[in-house]
């Protein structure tokens, strides 16, 4: 059997982020240090936090152009959120696609219940429009948020996961670095207390799916 550690959560995101393609992360660390993991070393992509993350003060827009708060939305649901950018050529839509496929194996009412947020780290690219209709043919029932960088930003590192301001390559592509992290919070706290790397498959997903949407540890 593999050994516990404790590990501060900041320090397993940046840990996590050097495996990272050009679609992953760099830059700003957590300024929420003091959340602490507790993980089973090398078993599994999910790490369940001894100190779990507060919600993202968010106030952003949706994919319908309207006022979207992140707290007030997501009230007393499962909710796991994820930050990336549509033109991401891997991680991203490999992540949004293993949860659209761990999801359609709920039951309907635990499908309904669950609340996936994608929000933007590209958001002058993302406009509502195309983040819309990429998540649409990802999930429909996916939420997608846009907003200004700065305010992203500062709810990325409000949970871990350091993003910095998309740059254009000398090919002329443009890059968005971003922690790869999924947090799932329980519906009866409130709190995220389950972090996923970009390691996480479908099947870990659909197995842990059923757990989540009760407030379970996985």
């Amino acid at each position: 059997m593999h050994s516990k550690k404790t590990v501060l959560a900041a320090a397993f995101a940046a840990v996590a982020a050097l495996t990272l393609s050009a679609c992953g992360s760099g830059g700003d660390t957590a300024d929420n240090s003091v959340a602490e993991v507790s993980s089973t070393a090398g078993s599994r992509p999910a790490t369940v936090l001894d100190q779990p993350f507060t919600k993202p003060d968010l106030v952003l827009t949706d994919t319908h152009g309207k006022t979207y708060d992140l707290r007030e939305r997501t009230k007393g649901k499962p909710t796991l959120i994820y930050f990336g950018y549509t033109n991401c050529p891997d991680v991203c839509p490999l992540t949004m696609s293993n949860i659209a496929l761990a999801k359609r194996a709920l039951p309907k009412a635990d499908q309904d219940a669950l609340q996936v947020v994608f929000v933007t780290t590209d958001p002058e690219r993302d406009t509502p429009a195309s983040l819309g209709s990429w998540l649409k043919a990802q999930d429909p029932g996916f939420t997608g948020l846009t907003g200004d960088f700065p305010a992203i930003q500062a709810g990325a590192r409000q949970i871990g996961i350091g993003i910095d301001p998309p740059k254009k390559e000398k090919d002329g592509t443009v890059v968005s670095m971003h922690g790869s992290q999924v947090i799932a919070f329980s519906p009866k706290t409130d709190k995220g207390y389950v972090l996923y790397s970009e390691d996480t498959t479908a099947e870990d997903y659909t197995a842990d799916l059923p757990k989540i949407v009760k407030g379970e540890t996985p």
